[in-house]
C-alpha cells in the first residue's frame, strides 16, 4: 500500500507534496469515477469495478492506483490513473465518470458498466467522443466546465471534489492540502489566526450564521486550561446532502480547518460528530483520520511545531434535536440529546463543561483557504453582510437535482434557472422551500433578491444549512406545511412545553385542514401558536419550526381558505378532497372500475359511461388505477 511515510517537519511536506504533484502531471490520463453517495446508489461502484477488470492488462497502458505506490513509466505507454472521486455535482444523471487528458476533459453522464469497454476504446486509449454519453441541455456539452450546472458555481468548498481521491492523502496535499496550517503554525500566532477569520466575516454556516471568528475568540480568552473543538456533520434536513458530499468528497480539508481552529483557541482534542445515516462520510474520515495519524500529521508535535492535537469521530443516532449546539455535545458525552438553558454558552461550557469551538462541516472547510488566500480574498466574494460561498442541495421539482456553491447573494432565479435547469417538464415554478424543515417559503416574488442572512428573514425564513426544495404546480402548500410540521413535531425532543405541545397542536390543525375539516378560526389559532412557539421554545429547533407554517400563510392563505370554504385542493394533493370523475367521452362502460371500487360508489350499465357517487366514494383511487382507457380524472 502507498505511504507518504512520517511527515515530521516543512521539509517532509513540501517533498511529499513535490511527488505527488509529480506522480500527477506524470498520468496521461485520469479516469475519475464519481464516488459520492448519490453514484453509489445508482451503480458508480460498478463502473469503477468495471474500469479496472478492463484496464488491468491492456497494451499501452500503465495503470495507476490511488493507495499503491506510483508505478514505473514505460516508454511507448500511457499512465492511467484510475480514481474514485467525492461527489461531481449532477447528481440527477449519475453514475458520472470524467476522462481527464492533458489537452481536455469530458465528462460522461449515466455511465453504466456496458458503456466501460467503450469507453476505454474510444476516449482512454483513442481521441473520440461518444456523444450519447454527454450531458445534454438543448445542445451537447463535453467538457465538465461548460456544462451550465458547473460553469456557473464559485467552488472552494468544493473544489477539490470530483478531481481527487477522497481517501488520498497525497492527493489533498498535491493539491495545496496543508499550506493553511503550515501558514498558521509558522507565520502567525494564535490570535492573529482568530484576527484573520473574524476580519474575513466567515459566518457559521449550520444554519445560525454566527461570526465564525468572535465564537473563536471567545473561547480563546476563556482561562479554563482545557479547550475543544468539535465539527457538527448531524445534517438532518430532509432533502440536504451538502456537509455529507464534503465529508465523503473532501474530508481532510475540513479536518485541516479544524487543525488550525484548535491551534488558534488552544485545544488539543477534537471531535467529529457524524450522523448515522452517513456511513461513507464515517468510513471516509476514519480513513483520513488513520492516514494522517500514520503520516504523524495527527498526533504530538505536528510539523515539529509545540502544536499536538487529536481527533475523534462520533456516530449520531439519528435524532434531529442533536443538530443543536447542547444537545450534540451532550450526546457525544453519552447523555440523551437535549437542549439546555443558555447561559451559560457553549463557548464557555460546552463539551465536557469545557470551552468549546462548534462549527459545521462547510465552516470549517473555508478556513484553510482563508488563511492562505486572506481574508481580503475571501471578503472579495459573496455580500457585504455574508462574505464567501454557501453550498446548496437543489431538489424537487427541478430538472437537474444537485450540489451546488455559489457566492451568497446570488438570485434564486440565478440557482433555480441558469444552474438547475429550471423546473422539470417544463412545469411552473411555486417556490421554495429554503433552510429545510425549520426553515420557509419563498415564491417567484422572491426570485431575484440575492440570497444571504438577511435578506431571507424578511420573508419568515432562513438559510439554514442549504437545503433547497424545488416546488411546481402540482405541490399543496398546505401539505407542505402539514409535512415539515409533522417532521419537526416528531423530532422534538420534548424537554419544552411550547415545542412538544406547541407543535403537536399545530400539527393537529394542520392534519384537519387538509383532511377537509377545518375551519376559518383555525388560521387564527395557527398563528396564535406559531408566535408561541416562536418566541418561547428553548432551543433553536423550536423557535424555528413554525417557520413553513408562517410563511405559507402569509404567501399561500388563499390555498388554506380554498381547503376549508371550498374543500378544495387546486394541486390535487390532498386525498380528502379529491373528486374523482368519469369522462363520459373516454369510458366505453367495461365495468372493470365497478368491479375495484371497495365501496360500490360507481354505477352504469354495460358497454355505456359509468358514474361516480362523490356521496359514497372514500377517494381511495381504485377506480382511477384500474381504468385502462384514462377515463377517470381528478376533477374540480
Amino acid at each position: 500500500m502507498m505511504s507518504t511515510g512520517k511527515i515530521t517537519n516543512r521539509a517532509d511536506l513540501s517533498a511529499v507534496r513535490n511527488d505527488a504533484e509529480q506522480r500527477i502531471a506524470g498520468q496521461d490520463i485520469r479516469v475519475l469515477v464519481c464516488s459520492g453517495t448519490g453514484c453509489i446508489a445508482s451503480g458508480s461502484k460498478n463502473v469503477f469495478d468495471a474500469f479496472e477488470k478492463e484496464l488491468t492488462g491492456v497494451d499501452g497502458i500503465v495503470l495507476d492506483f490511488a493507495h499503491h505506490d506510483a508505478p514505473a513509466r514505460e516508454d511507448g505507454k500511457n499512465t492511467v490513473g484510475l480514481r474514485h472521486t467525492g461527489c461531481q455535482g449532477i447528481c440527477e444523471i449519475g453514475p458520472l465518470v470524467r476522462i481527464q487528458k492533458k489537452d481536455r476533459t469530458i465528462q460522461y453522464v449515466k455511465v453504466s458498466p456496458d458503456d466501460v469497454k467503450e469507453i476505454i476504446e474510444k476516449s482512454v486509449e483513442g481521441d473520440e467522443i461518444i456523444e450519447r454519453l454527454l450531458y445534454h441541455e438543448q445542445r451537447q456539452f463535453t467538457a465538465p466546465e461548460d456544462i451550465p450546472f458547473i460553469a456557473r458555481q464559485t467552488r472552494i468548498v468544493l473544489k477539490n471534489c470530483g478531481k481527487f481521491e477522497p481517501d488520498s492523502l497525497e492527493e489533498y496535499i498535491a493539491s495545496g492540502g496543508f499550506k493553511g496550517l503550515t501558514k498558521a503554525l509558522f507565520e502567525m500566532g494564535p490570535m492573529q489566526v482568530v484576527d484573520e477569520v473574524d476580519r474575513s466575516g466567515l459566518r457559521g454556516r449550520g444554519g445560525a450564521g454566527y461570526p465564525a471568528g468572535r465564537k473563536w475568540a471567545q473561547v480563546a480568552r476563556q482561562k479554563e486550561p482545557i479547550h475543544y473543538v468539535v465539527c457538527n456533520g448531524d445534517e438532518g434536513d430532509p432533502g440536504a446532502f451538502m456537509d455529507g458530499s464534503v465529508m465523503e468528497g473532501d474530508p481532510y480539508k475540513m479536518i485541516e480547518g479544524m487543525m488550525i481552529a484548535a491551534y488558534a483557541v488552544g485545544a488539543k482534542e477534537g471531535y467529529i460528530y457524524v450522523r448515522a445515516e452517513y456511513p461513507l462520510s464515517v468510513q471516509r474520515l476514519s480513513n483520513a483520520i488513520a492516514n494522517l495519524e500514520e503520516a504523524g500529521l495527527l498526533g504530538d508535535n505536528i510539523l515539529g511545531s509545540a502544536f499536538s492535537f487529536r481527533l475523534h469521530i462520533n456516530r449520531g443516532a439519528g435524532a434531529f434535536v442533536c443538530g443543536e449546539g447542547s444537545a450534540l455535545t451532550g450526546s457525544i458525552e453519552g447523555r440523551r440529546g437535549m437542549p439546555r438553558v443558555k447561559p451559560p454558552r457553549t463557548v464557555e461550557k460546552g463539551l465536557w463543561e469545557k470551552p468549546t469551538v462548534l462549527n459545521n462541516v462547510e465552516t470549517y472547510s473555508n478556513v484553510a483557504r482563508i488563511i492562505t488566500d486572506g481574508a481580503d480574498w475571501f471578503r472579495s466574494i459573496g455580500s457585504e453582510s455574508s462574505p464567501g460561498t454557501k453550498t446548496f442541495s437543489i431538489t424537487g421539482a427541478i430538472a437537474n437535482t444537485g450540489l451546488i456553491e455559489v457566492p451568497f447573494g446570488t438570485t434564486l432565479r440565478e440557482m433555480i434557472y441558469d444552474i438547475g435547469g429550471g423546473i422539470k417538464n417544463g412545469g411552473n415554478f411555486k417556490a421554495v422551500q429554503i433552510g429545510g424543515p425549520s426553515g420557509g417559503c419563498l415564491t417567484a416574488a422572491q426570485l431575484d433578491i440575492g440570497l444571504d442572512f438577511e435578506s431571507v428573514t424578511k420573508y419568515d425564513a432562513i438559510i439554514g444549512s442549504g437545503g433547497l426544495v424545488v416546488l411546481d404546480d402540482s405541490s399543496c402548500m398546505v401539505e407542505v406545511a402539514r409535512f415539515f410540521m409533522s417532521f419537526t413535531q416528531r423530532e422534538s425532543c420534548g424537554k419544552c412545553t411550547p415545542c412538544r405541545e406547541g407543535t403537536k397542536r399545530m400539527l393537529e390543525i394542520l392534519q384537519n385542514i387538509v383532511d377537509g375539516k377545518g375551519k376559518m378560526e383555525d388560521l387564527t389559532e395557527l398563528e396564535d401558536l406559531a408566535e408561541m412557539v416562536k418566541t418561547m421554545s428553548l432551543c433553536g429547533l423550536g423557535k424555528s419550526a413554525p417557520l413553513p407554517v408562517i410563511s405559507t400563510l402569509h404567501m399561500f392563505k388563499d390555498e388554506y381558505i380554498e381547503h376549508i370554504q371550498e374543500h378544495k385542493c387546486r394541486a390535487h394533493v390532498c386525498q380528502a378532497m379529491k373528486k374523482y370523475v368519469i369522462d363520459p367521452e373516454k369510458c366505453i362502460g367495461c365495468g372493470k372500475c365497478a368491479r375495484n371500487c371497495p365501496v360500490g360508489a360507481i354505477s352504469g350499465e354495460k358497454k355505456t359511461p359509468h358514474k361516480i357517487n362523490t356521496d359514497v366514494c372514500i377517494k381511495c383511487g381504485a377506480c382511477m388505477e384500474n381504468c385502462a382507457f384514462g377515463a377517470i380524472y381528478i376533477g374540480d
